[in-house]
């Protein structure tokens, strides 16, 4: 297949060893990975923060990238993204967009996928033939569980994962508290939201804690650093892209 990677803003900005390691697991995969240069942010922040107006070039600019026929497949290492592409942005062109807006938007969220969905239903893949010798601890984020319906799919990938020792966090369902501006907005909520998934995912003894959101993990990684805990934060992609030969020692993510 000839698929797209949509690499998101944090992705771009803050975390671009999440979208290598996707597109490097694509590649492994047998996947033609290709990456539209003029993309930019899918307007998430924007929607959930009441602008849907003013996210309406930042939705004609994504579907002009991947509207495209000869990608068969958008793949969003990000839970949050993805449900923006294929939830919100339906809702925007079709309030402020023009017909032909809403036809590239329709073409472009029908084959946008989260990662770890398009490994197991269309690929038809658990085993990516990763190696991951560490404790580890998966958070689920909210889109990927509550808009994206992704269900255990990142846990069967994990599980997958040779010389793993993969636990089982408690609450794991519950929010980290980040919800983007939210964490602004209502400060105090979400600390006490963060607190107790930080007390959650050190009471699992977990090396690193993982999600398929860079968002969340941010969040949650700046709480375990200043805990003091010594445990770590990597994408979901970041270990399945690992093998035996690829390991760090000092991060256990790709060297």
């Amino acid at each position: 297949m000839r698929v797209a990677l949509f690499a998101t803003c944090l992705g771009d900005t803050l975390f671009p060893d999440a979208v290598k390691a996707t597109a490097l697991l694509l590649s492994r995969l047998g996947q033609e990975v290709v990456f539209p240069q003029a993309q930019t942010c899918c307007g998430q922040m924007h929607v959930n923060t009441g602008y849907q107006r003013e996210a309406l070039p930042l939705v004609d600019n994504h579907a002009a990238c991947f509207a495209d026929e000869s990608i068969d497949a958008v793949i969003v290492p990000s839970g949050s993204c993805a449900g923006s592409i294929r939830h919100q942005h339906q809702i925007v062109a079709e309030r402020y967009g023009t017909p032909a807006l809403r036809q590239q938007v329709e073409r472009s969220r029908a084959k946008t996928y989260e990662l770890a969905e398009f490994l197991v239903d269309v690929l038809g893949v658990v085993d990516v033939g990763a190696t991951f010798p560490h404790r580890v601890t998966y958070h689920p984020t909210c889109h990927s569980l509550r808009m994206l319906r992704v269900g255990d799919k990142p846990l069967r990938l994990l599980r997958a994962v040779r010389e793993i020792d993969l636990v089982e966090l408690p609450d794991a369902d519950q929010c980290c508290g980040f919800g983007g501006t939210f964490a602004l907005k209502n400060a105090d909520t979400s600390t006490a939201m963060l607190s107790d998934k930080l007390r959650n995912v050190a009471a699992t003894g977990a090396e690193f804690c993982s999600a398929g959101d860079s968002s969340c993990l941010m969040h949650i990684g700046g709480g375990l650093s200043r805990m003091q805990t010594g445990i770590g934060t990597l994408h979901l992609a970041e270990i399945l892209a690992s093998t035996e030969h690829a390991i760090s020692p000092k991060r256990g993510a790709l060297a």
